[in-house]
C-alpha cells in the first residue's frame, strides 16, 4: 500500500446494546462496526482521540483506510459517522469492506478550479453560486479522488457548467451520468444538473427590475415642474 494510506487502530467487541455503547464512550472509545465482502459484520472500538485526529484529514471521508483489528489488516472505506450534536465527539461509525478489484460508489466534494480568474467575474462583474458541492462517483478502489476539480477560469456571465462539462479523473464515472447512455439528448436530461453558474450580482438584478414611468406621466410632470416655477416667478413679481 502507498505511503500515504490511512491508518486506524481497531480492537473487536463482544457487547452491544446502548448501555455497553455508554460503557465505551466513557472510557474514550467509539463503538464501531465493520460490514460487507464475503465476512460477517464485525463490533469494533477506535480510541476517540486518536478517530478525531485522523477526521481532520477531509480525506479520510473518501479514500481507502487500512483498519488495524490486532494482528489482522483490512480495506475499507467509512460509510456512515455519527457525532454528538454539540460537542466534538464521535458517537458511532460504519466501515465498509472493500475489493480492490470491484467498483464502489463513493460521494466526494466539488471544488471550483481558478474561482479567482472566473472570466464572468473579474470581467462581466458576476458572481459564482455553486449549486452542486458534492458528488457520487463510482471507480475502483485505487483510482478514487480526494475531491473533483471544475474549472471556471472561462465561465462568462449567463453561462453555466453541467456535470457533463467535469473532466473526470480515469477510471472515474458519475454515478448520475452512467443514466444517460441512451439518452439522445443530454444537455437537457434532469440527471445533468447544472453545477455552477455566474449569475449576475444582487445590485444588478434590482436595476434590471426597478419599474420605469410611462412616458405621458414623464412628460405630465416636467409640465407640471415648469408650471411651478413660473408660478413661483410671477409671484415674485408681485412682491416686488
Amino acid at each position: 500500500m502507498s505511503s500515504d494510506t490511512l491508518h486506524l487502530n481497531a480492537a473487536l467487541r463482544s457487547d452491544s446494546g446502548k448501555g455497553a455503547s455508554r460503557r465505551l464512550r466513557h472510557q474514550g472509545l467509539v463503538p464501531a462496526i465493520v460490514y460487507g465482502g464475503d465476512r460477517d459484520p464485525a463490533m469494533i472500538t477506535i480510541p476517540h482521540n486518536e478517530f478525531i485526529h485522523e477526521l481532520e484529514n477531509d480525506s479520510i471521508y473518501t479514500q481507502v483506510i487500512e483498519l488495524r483489528v490486532g494482528e489482522k489488516r483490512q480495506e475499507v472505506i467509512l460509510r456512515d459517522l455519527q457525532r454528538h450534536p454539540f460537542k466534538n465527539k464521535v458517537l458511532h461509525a460504519d466501515f465498509f469492506r472493500i475489493d480492490q478489484n470491484k467498483p464502489i460508489k463513493v460521494v466526494v466534494p466539488v471544488h471550483l478550479a481558478n474561482a479567482d480568474e472566473c472570466v464572468g467575474v473579474k470581467m462581466d462583474g458576476g458572481m459564482l453560486t455553486q449549486v452542486v458541492t458534492e458528488v457520487e462517483i463510482i471507480s475502483l478502489p485505487k483510482d478514487l479522488p480526494e475531491y473533483i476539480d471544475i474549472d471556471v477560469e472561462n465561465l462568462h456571465l449567463g453561462e453555466t457548467l453541467h456535470l457533463t462539462d467535469i473532466k473526470m479523473p480515469e477510471g472515474v464515472e458519475i454515478v448520475a451520468l452512467t443514466y444517460l447512455e441512451d439518452v439522445e439528448d443530454i444537455e437537457h436530461d434532469d440527471h445533468n444538473v447544472g453545477v455552477v453558474s455566474v449569475v449576475k450580482t444582487r445590485e444588478e438584478i434590482i436595476e434590471d427590475e426597478a419599474p420605469e414611468a410611462p412616458e405621458g406621466e414623464v412628460a405630465e410632470a416636467g409640465e407640471e415642474a415648469e408650471g411651478g416655477a413660473d408660478e413661483s416667478a410671477d409671484e415674485g413679481g408681485d412682491e416686488d
